[in-house]
């Protein structure tokens, strides 16, 4: 089970409206899918800046061939 946080927030009506509206679902759900988007694009901005730093040995054609789920 995940713990929780009870927050107060002063939101803007109108995006929380938007935001709500587009992902048809509640506001603690909303709230939520876009903390994991905040925390999604860091994670990117880090991989993205260890561009070219990382060498990797990968066979692309084995990799190709490994069995789908």
């Amino acid at each position: 089970m995940h713990r929780t946080r009870r927050v107060t927030a002063n939101l803007p009506v109108g995006l929380l409206d938007q935001a709500t509206s587009a992902s048809g679902k509640g506001i603690t759900e909303t709230l939520v899918a876009g903390l994991m988007l905040v925390k999604r694009s860091a994670a990117a901005r880090k991989a993205k800046a260890l561009r070219g730093r990382i060498r990797l040995d990968v066979d692309l054609e084995v990799s190709r061939e490994r069995a789908r789920r």
